[in-house]
Order: C-alpha cells, then structure tokens, then sequence
C-alpha cells in the first residue's frame, strides 16, 4: 500500500463528465467484507484501486494500519492498493472508518464516490459499465437509493 499526496485529484474526478450514476446504501458494519467482495467481483479483472480522501469526519483508524508508519491519511491524499486482495482490504476499512472519498479502480469501467452519510455513488460512462456493478449490489440486497443524483 502507498501514500501518496495527490493534490488536485478531487478536482479532476470531480470535472470528470460522468454519463450514469447510482447510488446505493452503505451496509451495516459486519457486512461490509461482503459488500466490498461484491464491488471487486462485479469488476472483474480489478489490478488495482486509488481511494483518495475528500475529508475526515472519524479516526481513521483501520485505514491508518494499512498504510505505512508516519503516513498521515487527509484531504487530497491517496491510498493505493495494488492488487485485488489489497483493495478488498483498503476498501472495508474505508467504508468502516467513513471518510468522504473517491475510489477509481484500475482499470476503471467504474468509479464511486462514498460519504461519511453512508451513500455511494458509482460512476460510469455507459449505462452497461454502471449496470455491471449495480446489478450483483442489488441482487445481494443491498438498497439503491432511488431518483437522488450526486453532484459534484
């Protein structure tokens, strides 16, 4: 796992025209292993994944034990997991320690964005991208949160 300032990151994510969007409910606790393990199968060939942090609303405790002595985990930095496992990893302790924050897979038929609210917001370019992820969420029932747009 690497640390790494990523200034601007938001920005550019942000500026990005996405063309479909859905939004779904973030998971009770003891079931976000198998939220996160949803995500990364629906991707398929995931061979990495950046979290980049917007804010810090609670101790980031589990992402902090991932990540590097001394590494400080606030706005515009990025995390990145450099495989599956590590992503799988990455992900449920973000989700668990809520901070607002963008996550681009690579490669990327998707993105999302999650906030301390517990929603997140996927992102694609083509409704079928979008639908690769959202379809297995919601026959796993997890809730999508119906006619809400995201905007950045």
């Amino acid at each position: 796992m690497t640390v790494t300032p990523t200034p601007g990151a938001l920005k550019k994510f942000r500026r990005t025209p996405w063309r479909f969007q859905k939004t779904v409910e973030r998971p009770d606790a003891r079931d976000l292993e198998r939220f996160v393990s949803t995500i990364i199968s629906a991707h398929g060939r995931l061979e990495a994944a950046t979290v980049t942090i917007d804010a810090v609303i609670f101790d980031t405790v589990r992402m902090s034990g991932l990540c590097p002595a001394g590494a400080a985990i606030t706005h515009d930095v990025s995390l990145v997991a450099e495989s599956a496992e590590e992503a799988q990893a990455l992900l449920v302790a973000a989700f668990w320690d809520g901070p607002d924050f963008a996550c681009i897979p690579t490669p990327k038929p998707f993105v999302f964005y999650a906030d301390h609210d517990d929603w997140i917001t996927f992102y694609a370019n083509t409704k079928s991208h979008l639908n690769h992820v959202i379809e297995p969420l919601t026959s796993h029932g997890y809730k999508i949160v119906q006619d809400w747009r995201r905007e950045l």
